[in-house]
């Protein structure tokens, strides 16, 4: 099972920086092992067999001090509350584990049936395993996760340059008039594999708390507006215009996430055949991406041109006098709009 968006939600919930993060690390150091569950107690107490009922406010000292008992330590849903602690774990037998160990064994298993989290901290080992529902994580040492990190942040930054380009490429053709699907398809695959990094670094940020705050800014600055720029040449390009753009380019992503650079996914959410030779058609641009570079220009008035003109080289041809009629585009606006696709045209000659 893929956790995504859980694990991330997870792992902010147990980030450096917190409570809860700080008495794991101190059951770690000290090497005495621990099994702690974070769930609504009144669910998970037929599990519950024997131990000492707490209710007390959740610390680092306290839990550490808990741990040092052989059996587990339950806590609130929230992680605020210790419920219990020193208990035997029951769970079904009968629910399949791949752990060999006591502790890990019912851990997964806790989890699987309840759906709640469990935290296994090994003994010889020191680490810690988290389960939820049907998956497991090792959370990874801190000093290791940052270089980790860094090291994404410059994949990164290799992807986003090669992005870049290919946009900038896209703009040209699309002022020519000389675009094919190949290149809209290109694209698109440059802006999944961004987003594909993006989405491992947001997990390695989940895992460093506090201690991501640096790569966590590295990584807005890079992909500020990465995710419209895909929805945008979506909405450019769908066969038929899509009601829903952000859906249709999620769709996009998923018909990706096994093979990125595999054409046939991107081209079949497009609404064109998934042949190769698909790939060779020429496509005109809406112009939601070009209008949208204009400043100030908002995203109802590009509407009203596409509405009105159907194409971006309609749009190029008209002048002033011709987007003045439009609605919601006055004398002012409509000077704006063809001095700002003048500039904008100039700036990627120079580009080129």
């Amino acid at each position: 099972m893929v956790p995504g968006r859980d694990l991330l939600e997870t792992l902010k919930f147990l980030a450096p920086g917190t409570p809860l993060r700080e008495g794991l690390e101190n059951i770690v150091r000290a090497r005495t092992g621990a099994l702690i569950v974070v769930a609504d107690y009144e669910r998970i107490k037929e599990l519950v067999d024997g131990g000492i009922s707490i209710e007390a406010e959740m610390t680092p000292a306290l839990l550490y001090e808990l741990a040092k008992m052989d059996g587990a330590i339950i806590l609130s849903k929230d992680g605020k509350t210790i419920r219990h602690a020193n208990a035997q774990l029951l769970p079904d037998p009968h629910i399949p584990s791949t752990e060999t160990g006591i502790r890990h064994r019912t851990a997964e298993r806790v989890a699987k049936q309840t759906g709640d989290l469990a935290i296994a901290i090994s003994q010889r080992r020191n680490v810690i395993t988290l389960y939820k529902d049907g998956w497991k994580y090792a959370l990874e040492d801190i000093a290791f996760m940052v270089t980790k990190a860094n090291q994404a942040i410059q994949t990164l930054e290799k992807y986003k340059a090669v992005l870049d380009q290919s946009l900038t490429n896209l703009t040209i053709l699309e002022f020519d008039d000389l675009v094919s699907l190949s290149d809209v398809v290109s694209s698109l695959q440059r802006i999944i594999m961004v987003l594909r990094v993006k989405s491992e670094i947001e997990k390695y940020i989940s895992e460093l708390g506090v201690e991501g705050r640096l790569v966590r800014m590295q990584l807005q600055e890079l992909v500020a507006d990465v995710d419209d720029e895909g929805v945008l040449i979506t909405r450019d390009y769908a066969v038929e215009e899509p009601k829903h753009p952000d859906s249709l380019f999620q769709q996009i992503l998923e018909e990706s996430s096994d093979e990125p650079l595999n054409p046939a996914g991107v081209t079949r959410a497009l609404g064109y055949s998934a042949s190769l030779s698909a790939l060779d058609l020429s496509v005109t641009p809406r112009g939601y991406r070009i209008l949208r570079k204009i400043p100030r220009l908002p995203m109802a008035v590009i509407e009203n041109l596409v509405a009105e003109f159907g194409s971006l080289q309609r749009v190029l041809a008209a002048d002033a006098d011709r987007l003045d009629e439009v609605e919601g585009i006055g004398e002012v606006r409509a000077a704006a709009i063809v001095n700002g696709l003048r500039r904008l045209r100039e700036y990627v000659a120079l580009d080129r």
